[in-house]
């Protein structure tokens, strides 16, 4: 069973919190970190509403590229959501521990 089931917006927060990235780097770094791909329809339109959302904004272009940061609303939004997650991780994997035992 493949491990995807992260929301492409918790992946590019989570990319953008080691610093600001453009659309390529970001799928580079979604790659390398959580095995996933994006495809650029699913980036920008998450980029998109991320941006609506105050959760990150984009910065000056750099040449032809325009990169994005996350805001301080943002980091408190993602670090809650994992915060959860790990916490119903944990619940789960001992619940799944208890059932193979």
């Amino acid at each position: 069973m493949e491990s995807r089931f992260a929301e492409p917006s918790v992946l590019i927060l989570v990319s953008l919190a080691s610093g600001p990235k453009h659309g390529y780097a970001l799928i580079k770094d979604i790659e390398e970190v959580a095995g996933a791909t994006l495809g650029p329809g699913t980036l920008y339109g998450a980029l998109s509403r991320l941006e609506q959302r105050g959760l990150i904004e984009a910065l000056p272009a750099e040449e032809r590229r325009r990169p994005y940061r996350i805001t301080a609303a943002g980091a408190e939004a993602v670090q809650a959501y994992l915060e959860h997650v790990r916490q119903v991780a944990a619940v789960g994997l001992r619940r799944l521990g208890a059932a193979h035992a």
